[in-house]
């Protein structure tokens, strides 16, 4: 089969990349799709719309054809389930989602366009044609992808702080599929339809007597606790972790790691050559190569992508940062509003509501956070931003763009920032 993949160069605020560069589950979305779909598709094309594709020569597409845009994100699951079901059907057919899917409806619909609504379901950019040659000719017809969505509690705010009351809940696909157009897309991802939807998929396969008896006698044999086990543990080589660290599943830890005493992590995923200084906690994280974590530093629910440190003593919550970035020590990320109103972001250049009722920060490639600093929910940082600490600018309570950067003007050099 072969794939002709449209290219989507909308640039992603605050990393100013498009989606297929940024990364999901420590891989570019690029080569994450192209790692689901590699048993599949053996040629690749490109092109910047559909309507370009009945102009491609015959003999390119006298073949089984996929067609996607770049800037969606699905795993081998989902794809297995819709190829599968598309080649029995035998004519042209179009990726959907049913109407009443709440996990399409809770996490993939808010702030894109992608994914919409026609004729009672949901449909997306992703076609199969059994005859690529015809695709002019062909009006794709929906097939309807059940994601599976399990109800799963991640969070507990109190009911006098927040108008929701007791655990929140993420609806996690056993399929997952995004289009990514907002850095919201890219935490949700990595978190709800990545790890989660990992340890949904872990959960259940425990449910069969072979694995069930895999993980109790790996325990056993190891003489280590259950979720600690090899089976839900997996370790690259070169890897050293000390004997007082604390590491449970379903976790995978990539090659030249170096984990310290005291470190506590819990269904995280880390790249190639990390290191996790003492006592450093990971709760559902994604830590991307290359990263350095020092002392006490933590991460709930949060990407770091590649190459990027973040110093002692910080917290930072449901929140994703980019590349090559740097983040002091004694940084806060807050994720719950407790004026109890709708979190916003900026999408499209206006402020819309998330979603969600709790909800990090984002910052950029590149950046450079001073200490000290305590940042309100879902604001965001521009790629290549510099931020001093300075007595009476320490709160960031609004997002803060490239023109605002303190490496335009030192504190005591007559520039003032408009973000404090």
């Amino acid at each position: 089969m072969k794939k002709i993949i449209i290219r989507d160069k909308t640039l992603i605020p605050p990393f100013n990349e498009p989606a297929r560069d940024l990364r999901i589950m420590n891989k570019p979305l690029w080569l994450y799709q192209r790692d689901v779909l590699s048993p599949y598709c053996h040629e690749e094309l490109e092109c910047s719309s559909l309507e370009e594709i009945p102009f491609f020569p015959q003999q390119i597409l006298s073949d089984e054809l996929l067609v996607y845009r770049d800037n969606l994100f699905f795993d081998e699951f989902l794809f297995k389930d819709f190829i599968g079901k598309a080649r029995q059907f035998g004519k042209a057919a179009q990726l959907a989602f049913s109407e009443h899917d709440k996990a399409i409806i809770a996490h993939a619909i808010p702030l894109q366009t992608g994914i919409r609504l026609q004729d009672g379901v949901f449909v997306a950019d992703l076609f199969y044609y059994p005859d690529g040659s015809k695709i002019e000719d062909t009006q794709p017809e929906p097939i309807v992808i059940d994601t599976q969505p399990r109800e799963i509690g991640y969070y507990r705010v109190p009911t006098y702080m927040a108008d929701e009351k007791g655990d929140l809940a993420f609806n996690v696909p056993l399929k997952a599929f995004l289009s990514i157009e907002n850095w919201v897309h890219i935490f949700t991802a990595n978190t709800t339809f990545g790890i989660y939807s990992h340890g949904a998929r872990t959960e259940k396969s425990l449910d069969t007597f072979s694995m069930m008896f895999k993980v109790l006698w790996r325990s056993l044999v190891e003489r280590k606790q259950f979720l600690s086990s090899s089976a839900l543990v997996v370790v690259g080589k070169g890897t050293r972790i000390d004997p007082k660290a604390i590491i449970q599943g379903p976790t995978i830890i990539g090659n030249n790691v170096t984990i310290e005493a005291g470190a506590v992590i819990n269904a995280s995923v880390i790249g190639d050559d990390v290191t996790i200084m003492q006592g450093v906690q990971l709760l559902v994280s994604v830590v991307g190569d290359g990263s350095y974590m020092g002392f006490r530093a933590a991460l709930l629910q949060t990407t770091l992508m590649e190459n990027s440190l973040v110093a002692q003593n910080t917290c930072l919550q449901l929140s994703v940062v980019g590349r090559d970035t740097f983040i002091g020590a004694g940084n806060t990320f807050t994720d719950v509003n407790l004026l109890a109103k709708p979190l916003k972001v900026i999408h499209k250049g206006k402020l819309e509501e998330v979603g969600m009722p709790v909800l990090g920060g984002c910052i950029g490639h590149n950046c450079r956070i001073g200490s000290g600093h305590v940042f309100y929910p879902a604001r965001t940082i521009d790629s290549d931003v510099v931020l001093f600490a300075t007595q009476g600018r320490t709160v960031l309570t609004k997002s803060v763009s490239y023109e605002e950067s303190d490496h335009h003007g030192y504190p005591g050099s007559g520039h003032i920032p408009k973000y404090h």
